[in-house]
C-alpha cells in the first residue's frame, strides 16, 4: 500500500511539473474547492469595516441560466461575525450572502488563526 501511495504521489508531481502555471493554478483551485478553505470575507464602506463573514468554503461567481455569462456579483455561505472578533461565537449563524462587483470594496483571505 505504501508503494502505491509513493508511486501515485510521484506521478502527480511529474504531471504537475509538465503543466503550465495556469494549469497548475486550476488544479490547485479544484483541490481547494473540493477540500474547502477557512475563508474570511470583509466588506468595507470606504475605509471602515462594516461586515465580516467567517468559515467560508468558497466564493462563487453567479452565471446566467440561459446565456451562461458571468453575472456582476459573487455569493457564498459563511458565519456572520456580528462582533467582528474572527471567532464563531454562540448565536452567530451560517448565512447566505452576495455582493456586487460594482458597489462593494471587499477582501477575501484565508483565516490566519
Amino acid at each position: 500500500m505504501k508503494k502505491v501511495v509513493i508511486f501515485v504521489s510521484l506521478l502527480v508531481v511529474l504531471m504537475a511539473g509538465g503543466c503550465t502555471q495556469e494549469s497548475q493554478n486550476k488544479i490547485g483551485r479544484s483541490i481547494q474547492n473540493w477540500t474547502g478553505t477557512d475563508g474570511v470575507l470583509e466588506i468595507y464602506a470606504g475605509q471602515q469595516l462594516v461586515r465580516r463573514f467567517i468559515n467560508i468554503d468558497k466564493l462563487s461567481t453567479a452565471y446566467g441560466t440561459s446565456d451562461k455569462n458571468p453575472r456582476p456579483y459573487r455569493f457564498g455561505y459563511g458565519y456572520f461575525d456580528a462582533n467582528m472578533n474572527m471567532v464563531k461565537d454562540p448565536g452567530e449563524k451560517k448565512v447566505y450572502f452576495e455582493f456586487s462587483d460594482y458597489a462593494t470594496n471587499y477582501i477575501f483571505f484565508e483565516n490566519p488563526r
